[in-house]
């Protein structure tokens, strides 16, 4: 068995046959790891995400070219709920919560999701619940009513219901509070040291995403300008300028109205 749960190779995708977000994109996920996806609005993180569960065509896009092994398996035959079913759990943008559902509503209806698994394992609510506490309290309450940070437990909550393999993660943080991120940060970084799940995750707070992640890909334009050790990014003057709002030996903030930043924004993707 490969020692990478997800292997992406040189993959093109192409949006209503003409407009094409990833050009030769490449990168891997090894088991037990978590790999970090920065890159600017429109780069195409989140079509990453979409190539690997195979929801593009849900928005007129196809995966045009290249090749994304899941497990050691090729995903382009199988259908989303099948890969859920096989362990690949995708935790969207926005949460994508039931929201005329109860809590406990919700994970039952991501339960059916997995029913017929190969492996013959069942959903545990009490994993669920052990990992977000504040659920339980909440299990009667709808889902519309949860705070954002709520709902964002919810959603990772149906995910981790499925014992996954791998957990692609798309910007968790969005939207909340700085005491909320570092929450559900640590209970993200729990869920991967005490269950083994490997996660790709998309985030817009460089800073967060570096921090816990083993590994990172830097994207713009549909490709991979640079990837590394967290240490080796988080040290590159480009990176702290464009992404971590940095620059300088000391690490002090920079104010984007008094830097002229187009030359090095030309160089960063010549």
């Amino acid at each position: 068995m490969s020692q990478n749960v997800l292997e992406i190779s040189n993959i093109e995708v192409v949006y209503n046959h003409t407009v094409q977000v990833l050009r030769g994109l490449s990168l891997t996920v090894p088991r037990g790891e978590i790999v970090a996806l920065l890159g600017s609005n429109g780069a195409g993180k989140s079509t990453t995400l979409k190539a690997v569960s195979n929801l593009l065509s849900l928005e007129n896009g196809e995966l045009s070219a290249g090749r994304i092994t899941f497990n050691g398996a090729d995903t382009a035959r199988q259908a989303p709920h099948g890969l859920v079913r096989d362990g690949l759990c995708h935790v969207m943008e926005g949460r994508r919560v039931f929201e005329d559902l109860t809590v406990e509503e919700n994970l039952v209806a991501a339960g059916y999701a997995i029913s017929g698994r190969k492996d013959g394992r069942g959903a545990s609510f009490d994993l669920v619940y052990e990992y977000f506490p504040r659920l339980h309290e909440r299990r009667r309450s709808l889902a519309g009513y949860l705070s954002g940070g709520e709902q964002q437990m919810l959603a990772i909550g149906r995910a981790l219901l499925g014992r996954p393999k791998l957990m692609l993660l798309d910007e968790p943080s969005l939207g909340l509070s700085p005491v909320l991120v570092e929450d559900i940060f640590t209970i993200i970084a729990r869920i991967n040291r005490e269950q083994d799940v490997a996660m790709l995750l998309v985030e817009q707070n460089a800073n967060v995403a570096l921090a816990l992640a083993d590994y990172g890909y830097i994207m713009e334009s549909g490709r991979v300008m640079m990837d590394g050790a967290p240490e080796k990014l988080m040290a590159d003057a480009d990176v702290r300028e464009f992404y971590l709002g940095m620059a300088g030996a000391g690490g002090e903030a920079k104010s984007y109205r008094h830097i002229k930043h187009y030359k090095r924004r030309k160089r960063w993707l010549s």
